[in-house]
Parts: structure tokens; C-alpha cells; sequence
């Protein structure tokens, strides 16, 4: 197996670039609630792995997709790959309530973030994936 070099890009490290890129590229508070939750999310599950897909959306895994962190012109959307199957005491899903899979979070401009609550749902995701993971193992 080959060792990265320092001259060799890791994909986790472009991708962090890339949502630094957005998050700059935005300029607004959009960009500014992208990078809390980014933070956020970080602070709740270090070993999260951040990825760039399907044409620029910021996506954090571990052990399968937490989350996604869309922008749009008047939201930004936290999507949970598994939402429907979280706990969410405090009801921070608000958006994708009628899927039997995912579930989001859509935050407007001058919405305050219950950080406490988001962390909670980065931990349970990330238990969900991580069981499912060592069940299929």
C-alpha cells in the first residue's frame, strides 16, 4: 500500500478546501450558518470525515452519511441520510418530515441553532451508522 506523500492530495483535505471554498464563495449569512454547523458538527464527532458530492455539496460520514449542508437562496438545509429512523426529542426536523428515510432541518436567515440538540442528533446518526455498519460486517 502506498503512503501519501506531502505532494499528494488527500481526498478528505480537498474536500475540507472545497467547503471553505463555498463558505467564502457565499459571503452571506448562509455562508456564516454553514460554517457554525460545520463547526458544530466537528465539535460533536471529531473523527467525522468531510466529502464533496454530486457537484458541490458539503457531506460528513462516518461510517456511512451523517448529514448533508445544502444552500439555497433562502435556506440552509442539513439533511440526516437516516433521519426518519433518529430520535428527535427536541424537534429540530422541519423539513423532509414525509419520507420514510431522510429527515432535515431548514435554517433561515436570523434562526437560532439549538447546538445542544444539533449534537445530540450528529451523536445518534453517527451511533446508527456504526451499528448498522457492525451488523453488515
Amino acid at each position: 500500500m502506498k503512503k501519501s506523500g506531502p505532494t499528494e492530495r488527500k481526498p478528505e483535505a480537498s474536500a475540507s478546501r472545497l467547503i471553505d471554498a463555498r463558505i467564502e464563495e457565499l459571503g452571506d449569512w448562509r455562508g456564516e450558518t454553514l460554517a457554525r454547523v460545520r463547526g458544530l458538527i466537528k465539535q460533536a464527532d471529531p473523527e467525522v470525515i468531510e466529502e464533496w458530492k454530486w457537484r458541490g455539496v458539503p457531506v460528513w460520514s462516518h461510517a456511512g452519511i451523517v448529514c448533508t449542508g445544502e444552500t439555497y437562496k433562502n435556506v440552509v438545509k442539513l439533511t440526516f441520510a437516516k433521519g426518519a429512523s433518529l430520535e428527535d426529542p427536541a424537534g429540530l426536523f422541519n423539513a423532509s418530515l414525509e419520507g420514510s428515510t431522510r429527515r432535515a432541518i431548514d435554517i433561515y436567515e436570523g434562526d437560532k441553532i439549538d447546538e445542544k440538540a444539533l449534537k445530540l442528533l450528529i451523536h445518534a446518526a453517527v451511533a446508527l451508522n456504526v451499528q448498522k455498519k457492525s451488523r453488515s460486517a
